[in-house]
């Protein structure tokens, strides 16, 4: 069955190869795999978006992101997704945004993945009372955390494009940080780590105009930047590319429950190891010792990026070929697109798990 898929990104983050976020990432991958097997894709985002379909463009806020630019944006989103399914035949709406309740279609088959913490969703958004409305988790202990009443078809883990991300370059003496620059996100305990290991920080990745955001980047980050713990700002895929592959080991500090980390699963595809807290799902995609290591304080942060050189890139290469295939992840996408098609012609159910 040859489909008409809608995705709708989060309406404050621009979608794309060079996205920053993993959400909007997934959501790139899912459009150009549509388009390379025949199917019809359709992108909602914002201004700055870019699309393999056909993108539906809707207005980029500018100054600081409070309530009253979410709200601009949620009703944009809306409007947005009324007329494209009053322009195309779509056959599943798939929703990416962590408001996903705001601009929810009152009817029609829809999937939404859940990329963030079930935790921040709101409890009633995630009981849904329709047959064709699916809500998933990107991972096995994402799902575990479930609350109480939650209705979630099987996980979609998350994959990556190990052939695409791979480079033959020399390892260099740097540490790497890729991230959203906010406070859960712990930048600061990275450089914190690197500077009493003795080894160099490359820090990527993009300041969103909220304030919270741009508050801890002046009072937390950029206080510990000087010649050898450097900010660059984000990374479009290639420069991320390159510094993935050359770096002796990838940082991730988060201080959340992490869901699945595209992040790491990409430093695995360039034969770099993770050094990470291990929260939310970070334990599944490392294996301590082997693939990186997990650690619980500072000290063990700073001495687990020492000793990460120590690891073997091919190892790491092979769990992510092994583990984290893109194609495993868009098959199954493409799976749930065909059953919830389906659906609107009454033609299957899937079964959901309490």
């Amino acid at each position: 069955m040859t489909l008409t898929v809608l995705n709708v990104a989060y309406p404050l983050a621009p979608v794309g190869p060079d996205a920053v976020g993993g959400a909007e990432q997934v959501l790139s991958m899912l459009d150009r795999a549509l388009v390379r097997t025949g199917h019809r894709s359709i992108v909602v985002g914002c201004r700055g978006s870019s699309a393999s379909g056909t993108l539906v463009e809707t207005p980029a806020e500018s100054g600081v992101l409070d309530e009253a630019a979410k709200s601009r944006a949620q009703q944009a989103h809306r409007d947005a997704i009324a007329a494209a399914r009053a322009s195309w035949p779509i056959d599943v709406v798939h929703l990416h945004g962590i408001d996903f309740d705001a601009y929810l279609p009152d009817d029609g088959p829809t999937l939404v993945t859940l990329h963030l913490p079930l935790d921040w969703y709101p409890a009633e958004a995630l009981r849904p009372t329709r047959d064709d409305l699916w809500l998933h988790a990107v991972s096995a202990a994402q799902q575990k955390t479930a609350p109480s009443g939650a209705r979630l078809a099987a996980p979609i883990p998350n994959g990556v494009d190990i052939e695409a991300l791979s480079l033959p370059l020399a390892k260099r003496d740097f540490a790497l940080v890729l991230s959203r620059i906010c406070p859960e996100k712990g930048i600061h305990l990275a450089l914190d780590a690197a500077k009493q290991a003795g080894v160099p920080l490359v820090v990527g990745g993009k300041v969103y105009p909220y304030e919270t955001h741009a508050r801890y980047f002046r009072d937390e980050v950029q206080p510990r930047l000087d010649g050898r713990r450097r900010f660059l700002g984000p990374l479009g895929f290639t420069a991320k590319r390159r510094f993935l592959n050359a770096a002796r080991c990838l940082v991730i500090p988060s201080l959340a429950a992490e869901t699945s980390s595209l992040v790491a699963m990409e430093a695995l595809a360039c034969g770099t190891p993770v050094v990470a807290f291990p929260n939310g799902a970070l334990p599944d995609v490392i294996e301590h010792g082997r693939t990186g290591f997990l650690v619980n304080t500072i000290d063990e942060m700073a001495q687990a990026i020492i000793a990460a050189s120590s690891l073997d890139p091919e190892t790491c290469r092979a769990e992510a070929r092994r583990r984290f295939s893109l194609e495993r992840m868009i098959s199954s996408y493409m799976d749930a697109y065909q059953a919830l098609a389906r659906l609107g012609t009454d033609a299957g159910r899937l079964a959901v798990t309490p």
